[in-house]
């Protein structure tokens, strides 16, 4: 049994844990990825005995989720913790394959502090750009420059629940929770003020009872704030309160994910697509053979995340949302000719 003063020793910023798929790439972890995946973004998370204040009703993190914090798994897999100077250096084992680091934040007040320190040893350590994702409920608009001014060139935003009754339901004052809706899309808008336009990702998850219109409105709104839309379907943690829900149908995500991608790419907003009296896309507003091309390019349905200095994709979340399977909510890699087959067949399902 690990005494008190060694498990406080072991917490950030000296310590963090990292998700198994970036285990696994800095070698960790053992293990292979589906359809020999990669994962070029190492996704570290901030760790304290104490754990997340918040109660967010799907996160496996909730303060209410019962467990010890450092043994909770979050988007289902379990997140070793290695020392950040083990993952600095692992990272330059690499020669070159890590395209990016994201820090993520938990709602801890000690996490503000301790994210900019972390930032400024990782900035100059390692040949990748940073990411941080922002617990805007303990933070200002002065923790963004530092964390800028440190080295970190995008910011997220997990905003996830896409309508103020959502939000508010399942992060707020529905889960006894300390998040509000408008202190969230005033950290995106301060954020692509300091971090610059399209340097801001905006985290939305879709199964949470929205309608396929209300995501498109709020997907609207990241792009003309000057932010992305990075998704996520959600995907029940195990003992979370919402342990019992289904995921959205896989027709649905399918269109939504095309929709995020018209929309981003400037192509299309929400007032352009058609929909049914539940709120269902039946239309983006293009002829067949432009849908049909567009979902032939494979990358509107893969995972939206922050890119690599090449442009591509690097925060792809390896099965982070589904199991490997030809048929996934989140592609981490090209969909082939039989996944795509599938998706053109099962879009309007």
């Amino acid at each position: 049994m690990m005494n008190q003063d060694a498990c406080h020793r072991m917490e950030s910023p000296e310590f963090v844990r990292l998700s198994l798929a970036s285990a696994m790439a800095l070698g960790i972890r053992e293990g292979r990825f589906y359809r020999g995946a990669k994962n070029p973004c190492i996704n570290l998370l901030l760790n304290y005995n104490e754990g997340c204040k918040a109660n967010c009703a799907y996160c496996g993190l909730a303060r209410k989720r019962p467990g010890v914090f450092e043994q909770k798994s979050f988007i289902k897999v379990d997140w070793p913790l290695v020392s950040l100077d083990e993952v600095i250096d692992r990272i330059n084992h690499r020669n070159g394959a890590v395209k990016r680091v994201c820090l993520s934040m938990i709602t801890n007040t000690r996490c503000v502090n301790d994210t900019e320190v972390m930032v400024r040893r990782l900035a100059p350590a390692v040949d990748a750009p940073i990411s941080v994702l922002a617990s805007p409920t303990i933070m200002k608009r002065e923790h963004l420059l530092r964390l800028q001014a440190g080295g970190v060139d995008m910011l997220g935003v997990a905003v996830d629940g896409v309508t103020p009754s959502i939000f508010d339901r399942f992060r707020g004052k529905g889960v006894e929770g300390p998040h509000r809706w408008e202190h969230y899309w005033e950290t995106v808008a301060d954020a692509v003020s300091i971090f610059g336009q399209g340097r801001v990702g905006v985290h939305l998850i879709v199964g949470l009872g929205e309608t396929e219109y209300e995501v498109c409105q709020t997907m609207t709104r990241v792009a003309e704030a000057g932010a992305v839309s990075q998704l996520f379907s959600f995907w029940a943690e195990a003992e979370s309160a919402l342990a019992g829900v289904g995921r959205p149908s896989w027709g649905a995500y399918l269109r939504v994910q095309l929709a995020r991608y018209l929309i981003d790419e400037g192509i299309a907003n929400a007032a352009d697509f058609s929909y049914d009296v539940q709120g269902r896309l039946t239309g983006f507003s293009l002829s067949d053979d432009r849908l049909d091309g567009i979902i032939s390019l494979g990358r509107p349905l893969m995972t939206s995340g922050c890119p690599g200095r090449d442009g591509e994709v690097a925060c792809n979340r390896p099965f982070g949302n589904c199991l490997p399977d030809v048929k996934q909510w989140n592609y981490p890699y090209l969909p082939n000719e039989e996944e795509l087959a599938l998706i053109k067949e099962n879009l309007w399902r």
